[in-house]
């Protein structure tokens, strides 16, 4: 399974280390201290930060940290994780409804169809995706009983990309339509409906599964997320073990009450 290459050796890791001891943690967003998204950093570098800047990490078992100036000390005073990976996961799945409410993402992702691939682009909906750098999008759509057309335009309308799906057919390998660095935004046109949808570039040596789905949560890719949290739980519990994932309806609640 794509990404999950290194899981064995993020099993002894979680499981080797200790909460008392440093860690190593990735930078998902940066303004100030000289970080930049994909750096890594010891958990107990001590970093300072002005007024205004703020700086987003994430811990070898998908937790996130948050620091904001004016700040001075180390970057988490908890170091390493105690937990094993099953924990670990059951962890970071807990805090899925919250951390897609404070990015905006609970009502966009809900009755979202589960992906096959956490890598696939839903473009029948709008709302954030991340692709891994150095990929082109695949896109995808969760209805492939009939031919359709789509059209994806730049934001400002500078030029458009007719497509069309085949009948039966649910994925289509982007072409280089433009070069993504940092976030790019598309207009996706399907019938009866503009959706925009905001591509997230994840650095290529960001590898973690935990991690990744992490990520995912922290840029609103809540769909792909779920999906990355169902091949990660395949991956420690087998293929009979169903992920316990919020559901579709509880997205929507979620998103009429917040």
């Amino acid at each position: 399974m794509r990404g999950l290459m290194k899981l064995s050796l993020l099993i002894v890791c979680v499981l080797t280390a200790g909460p008392s001891f440093p860690a190593p943690m990735t930078v998902v967003e940066a303004r100030g201290a000289g970080l930049r998204p994909g750096m890594r950093v010891d958990s107990a570098s001590r970093i300072q930060l002005k007024d205004g800047e703020r700086v987003t990490l994430i811990g070898a078992d998908g937790r996130a940290v948050t620091l904001r100036g004016v700040y001075a000390g180390a970057v988490s005073k908890s170091g390493g994780s105690a937990q094993n990976p099953r924990a670990a996961l059951a962890a970071l799945i807990s805090t899925r409804n919250d951390r897609a409410s404070q990015v905006g993402a609970v009502r966009a992702g809900a009755n979202a169809a589960p992906l096959s691939d956490p890598w696939l682009i839903d473009i029948s909906r709008p709302g954030a995706r991340c692709i891994r750098e150095g990929q082109r999008p695949t896109w995808w759509r969760p209805d492939a009983s009939t031919q359709s057309p789509f059209t994806v335009y730049p934001l400002d309308r500078s030029w458009r990309a007719d497509f069309a799906w085949a009948q039966g057919q649910s994925e289509m390998a982007a072409p280089d339509l433009a070069k993504l660095d940092g976030v790019k935004t598309f207009l996706i046109h399907v019938p009866g409906q503009d959706n925009a949808i905001s591509i997230n570039i994840i650095p290529a040596d960001v590898t973690d599964p935990l991690v990744l789905s992490s990520w995912m949560l922290e840029k609103a890719c809540v769909q792909q997320a779920d999906a990355y949290f169902r091949q990660i739980q395949t991956e420690l519990e087998g293929p009979k073990t169903s992920p316990v994932l919020p559901s579709p309806r509880a997205d929507e609640a979620a998103g009429r009450f917040k």
